[in-house]
């Protein structure tokens, strides 16, 4: 069913063995090699390459192993061992990247919402507050309206200041708020089987039909941009780092594809 050269192997093998180490022998490597946000007391530089190798659980390294197995080899095939390698390095490590730089950036945010609150509490701004930043978050309504019935009540306002400190806070120290997964490296590894075998039919579930790679890219790029911007409660998905891996992907092969008389 599948081909599977050597390099792809091999990331199968080390990713699969970190998994188990995960689950098995040092649960503990889930929470210093995964992504946490820079500032936060859980972040070292390293994760920035060791979060592309531990996964969630079986399921969530399963998705991407088979988006491996499912692109890499060709890929492998065209580029040798040691490009393909670098590649799925390069991307995951990128997405990462980018990815900080929009947790960052949504921090700041953050930080600036809450400074305007102090300034001006209110109920509407609280409820804001809450569903911008907190989509999963609920009984914050309760308090938002009491606030809004009652502008100058002191106990309604110091609750609702120190539920915007205290959701703040808890979102900058929390150990559960690391990102893991190759899907970044996924992602670079999609781009660059669309654009160098662009009409090359695949069978995605559930479409009965067969989707040219490039149709394929291209709609995952547009459904991860959505699901971006537009957050769910219970989405906990980095949707900006998959987005991060295809920029990535596009921003290498396009300096390969450039600087191909010395490549190749």
């Amino acid at each position: 069913m599948f081909n599977i050269t050597p390099t792809v192997r091999n990331l199968l093998i080390v990713n699969v063995a970190f998994l188990l180490a995960q689950m098995n022998l040092l649960p503990l490597l889930t929470q210093i090699g995964s992504l946490y946000p820079i500032g936060s007391p859980y972040f070292f530089p390293w994760q920035f390459f060791t979060y592309m190798f531990l996964h969630a659980g079986w399921g969530h390294l399963f998705s991407n192993m088979l988006g491996l197995m499912v692109f890499g080899p060709l890929l492998e095939q065209r580029w040798g061992a040691s490009r393909f390698l670098t590649f799925w390095l390069i991307c995951g490590v990128g997405a990462g990247l980018l990815y900080e730089g929009v947790r960052g950036y949504e921090g700041y945010r953050m930080e600036q919402a809450r400074q305007e609150f102090h300034q001006s509490p209110n109920g509407p701004d609280f409820d804001r507050f809450f569903s911008s930043y907190f989509p999963e978050a609920t009984g914050y309504q309760t308090l938002a309206h009491a606030l809004e019935r009652n502008p100058q009540n002191q106990e309604y306002i110091k609750a609702a200041t120190d539920a915007v400190d205290g959701a703040v806070e808890e979102t900058r120290n929390s150990k559960f708020g690391g990102m893991l997964g190759a899907s970044g490296a996924l992602f670079g590894l999609i781009f660059a089987f669309a654009y160098l075998f662009p009409n090359t039919k695949l069978f995605i579930f559930p479409f009965p039909f067969p989707v040219a790679a490039k149709y394929l890219a291209f709609g995952y790029t547009l459904i991860e941009l959505y699901q971006g911007v537009h957050r769910v409660p219970g989405d906990n998905v980095a949707h900006f780092a998959h987005l991060g891996g295809l920029l990535i992907g596009f921003i290498v092969v396009k300096y390969w594809e450039g600087g191909r008389e010395r490549f190749y």
